[in-house]
């Protein structure tokens, strides 16, 4: 089965498989689901830190368990949610800097400390928006946002990439593959405001804004995967990698576009 082709297949099936969760089961499913996810992209960013150490790797995947449930608490009223949805936007302006400006800097305990920023955020993010009125729908069109960023760069970026990104960091990541991501977010996003009765231009904006951080986070998981000699984060999804490999992009945009949705008061 050639690359591309089991590619499309694994992202047929876990389209499908989200769909299922969200459309047709209770909240409490996409939370067991989300934490799981976190824990096992725990999991795999302990292998940036200790390799094959097993129990700081175990120790390392409950202190974010720990922490995304203590941020869950934490995060219970709106101005708390707004709050933790600002510390991230901030946290991904510095990962930027540190990727584009930096890159070989920081030991061991920053990129533990990043692993937190990257996974309990987005983690908090995604269940508080399942649970809001009409949740559903709403992830799945955040989801769809940022996941469209990613199809729209891989596919434009492997027919006209041509100037690179971040050459030291992602040499495969082009500009071009940048624009074509955003463009085509913004596209879903005038699709999904259409549905539910937003104002397009400003969740326009938040899309491309979202698109564009989605790149960062992808850069940051590059980053990791660079600095431990990895070339995937694991090899749970075939075409894929890990969960990682999915979750990177969603990491940082999914809490931007969500800060925007509150800003602009389409979320409570």
């Amino acid at each position: 089965m050639s690359g591309l082709r089991q590619r499309v297949l694994t992202a047929i099936v876990l389209a499908t498989a989200l769909l299922v969760v969200l459309l047709a089961l209770p909240s409490v499913v996409t939370t067991f689901f989300v934490v799981l996810i976190v824990t096992c992209g725990a999991w795999e960013w302990s292998a940036f830190l200790y390799s094959e150490r097993r129990r700081p790797r175990l120790a390392y995947v409950v202190l974010v368990v720990l922490g995304l449930y203590a941020t869950w608490q934490y995060s219970s009223s709106p101005d708390a949610f707004t709050l933790l949805l600002e510390v991230a936007a901030v946290w991904w302006i510095v990962a930027l800097g540190w990727i584009m400006l930096a890159p070989s800097q920081g030991g061991s305990v920053v990129s533990a400390i990043a692993g937190l920023l990257v996974l309990v955020p987005a983690g908090v993010a995604l269940i508080r928006l399942r649970i809001e009125d009409n949740g559903a729908w709403l992830l799945l069109f955040s989801l769809f946002v940022i996941m469209a960023a990613d199809v729209g760069a891989y596919f434009a970026g492997h027919r006209f990439g041509r100037t690179k990104l971040a050459p030291k960091v992602s040499p495969g990541k082009s500009w071009e593959g940048v624009i074509a991501g955003i463009i085509a977010s913004i596209i879903v996003a005038i699709i999904g405001a259409s549905l539910l009765d937003w104002p397009v231009v400003p969740v326009m904006g938040l899309a491309a804004s979202a698109a564009a951080f989605s790149v960062v986070g992808d850069l940051m998981e590059s980053l990791m995967k660079r600095r431990s000699g990895l070339k995937d984060s694991g090899q749970l999804f075939p075409g894929h990698g890990g969960v990682l490999d999915r979750f990177d992009s969603l990491s940082a945009g999914i809490p931007i576009f969500v800060l925007g949705l509150t800003k602009t008061g389409a979320l409570a």
